[in-house]
């Protein structure tokens, strides 16, 4: 594994665990070449995913992106790390167990949707609004009102 901080591939598995209730591995590393200490998740992988862009454009499936999308959403509410990455790779596994190779960013977009919606509606909200386009307050008024009609 090279070393992020000077690239080396001279690194070496201080530590490791089961993380994500046992779907992946955790690695703690050390560079022996600049010393930096960095951490690394090895996970199965079931199959190539390439995401279809609203555009047509194709593009290889990204887990950080995915997380990173995740996390803005989540960002200063106070949800439990360990059940955004359970949510994260029970996400990945759908879209790998589908069968396959290309999915569309929609469908990833509802699933996100309908895994925030069960861990937190304000980052549900925040979410939908980036997701759906939303362009003016009324848009959020709409949405929510959907949503309360739903629920009752």
């Amino acid at each position: 594994m090279r070393c992020p901080f000077c690239s080396s591939d001279n690194t070496q598995v201080k530590d490791s665990r089961s993380a994500e209730e046992g779907t992946a591995i955790r690695r703690r590393r050390q560079c022996a070449d600049c010393g930096g200490r960095f951490t690394t998740f090895e996970r199965v992988q079931l199959r190539e995913l390439t995401v279809i862009k609203r555009s047509g454009k194709r593009v290889p499936f990204d887990r950080e992106k995915l997380t990173r999308s995740v996390k803005i959403a989540l960002r200063k509410r106070d949800v439990d790390e360990e059940r955004v990455e359970r949510m994260i790779s029970g996400i990945i596994r759908q879209l790998e167990s589908r069968g396959e190779a290309e999915i569309s960013s929609g469908d990833i977009g509802e699933l996100v949707m309908e895994g925030l919606k069960a861990l937190d509606d304000v980052a549900f909200v925040r979410y939908a609004s980036v997701y759906r386009n939303f362009r003016e307050a009324a848009d959020f008024c709409d949405f929510l009102s959907q949503l309360t009609g739903e629920d009752g």
